[in-house]
C-alpha cells in the first residue's frame, strides 16, 4: 500500500552497495512503492540476489555490478543505465568501505587510499555521473549514506570517520549548485546499525558499551529502519528538501 506522496512508479533508482544491509533494504522498500529498482555492488552474484527476491514480491528490479571504487566501472555502470532506460530519477550512494579498525596512527597508504577511492572519489564521481543525466531530464534526487562518524569520529575508525564527513560535505556542496537544475540532494547519517559491514563493533564489547552509552534510546538500529528515510527523502514528501542531513540513531531520527 503507498500514497500518492510516496509513489515512485515509472522512477528509475540505482541503489548502490545494494546486496546487502542498508542497501538491500532501501533498495526493497523503493521497490514496494513502485520504482524499479537498479541494484548494484561489487559482485553480480549478491545483487542478483535482491533483485530476484524484489520481482518475487511484485516489484521491478535489475542487477548490475559495479565497484564505485573503479571509474572505469562507474562509466560502464551509466552508459548501461543510458543504454537500457535512457534516464535516472533517483541516486543512493549506499556502497562504502573501512578496511581498517585500529588507531590512526597505524594507518596504512593503501588502507588511506582504499577508504578515500571508495567513500570519496566513488561518491563524488558516482553523482557527477548521475547528475548530469538528471540536468538534464530536468531533475532528479540523490541520497548518500554518510554516517554519525561524519560528526563525532568514531573509536578506531579514524580514515572512516574522515570519509563520511567528506560526505556530509560534499552532499551540501552538490545540494547547493544543483538546486537549480531540479535536483535534491540530502544525505543519510545512520547510527550504531547492526551490518555485517559493522561487525567490528558489535564483536567488541567495549566499544559496543561505550557506543550504546552515546545513543539516546540506548539502543542499536536494524537495516530496515533507515529505509524509511531515504523514501522519504527521494519522495513528492521532501520535493522542497535538500543539503539536509538527517541522523538517524539507534531507531530515532534526530
Amino acid at each position: 500500500m503507498t500514497t500518492s506522496l510516496f509513489d515512485l512508479t515509472g522512477k528509475i533508482a540505482l541503489v548502490t552497495g545494494a546486496s546487502r544491509g542498508i542497501g538491500e533494504e532501501i533498495a526493497k522498500l523503493l521497490a514496494a512503492h513502485g520504482a524499479h529498482v537498479i541494484v548494484s555492488s561489487r559482485k553480480i552474484d549478491g545483487c542478483q540476489a535482491v533483485a530476484d527476491a524484489i520481482t518475487a514480491a511484485g516489484g521491478k528490479a535489475e542487477a548490475i555490478a559495479c565497484h564505485i571504487g573503479e571509474m572505469g566501472q562507474i562509466d560502464a555502470l551509466f552508459d548501461e543505465i543510458k543504454s537500457r532506460h535512457g534516464r535516472l530519477d533517483i541516486l543512493i550512494n549506499n556502497a562504502a568501505t573501512n578496511p581498517y579498525f585500529g588507531h590512526i596512527l597505524d594507518t596504512s597508504e593503501a588502507v588511506y587510499q582504499k577508504t578515500v577511492d571508495v567513500n570519496i572519489r566513488g561518491y563524488f564521481f558516482m553523482s557527477v555521473a548521475a547528475g548530469k543525466m538528471m540536468k538534464d531530464q530536468g531533475g532528479g534526487a540523490i541520497v548518500n549514506t554518510a554516517s554519525v562518524n561524519g560528526l563525532t569520529p568514531g573509536a578506531m575508525q579514524g580514515i572512516y570517520s574522515i570519509t563520511k564527513a567528506s560526505v556530509i560535505s560534499m552532499t551540501k556542496s552538490f545540494a547547493k549548485e544543483c538546486a537549480v537544475y531540479g535536483i535534491r540532494v540530502n544525505a543519510l547519517l545512520p547510527g550504531l546499525t547492526k551490518t555485517a559491514f559493522a561487525g567490528a563493533l558489535f564483536t567488541n564489547d567495549s566499544i559496543y558499551r561505550e557506543a550504546i552509552r552515546t545513543i539516546p534510546m540506548a539502543r542499536h538500529a536494524e537495516p530496515k529502519e533507515m529505509a524509511g528515510t531515504v523514501l522519504y527523502l527521494v519522495s513528492d514528501a521532501s520535493s522542497y528538501v535538500t543539503g539536509e542531513c538527517i541522523v538517524v540513531d539507534g531507531g530515532m531520527t534526530v
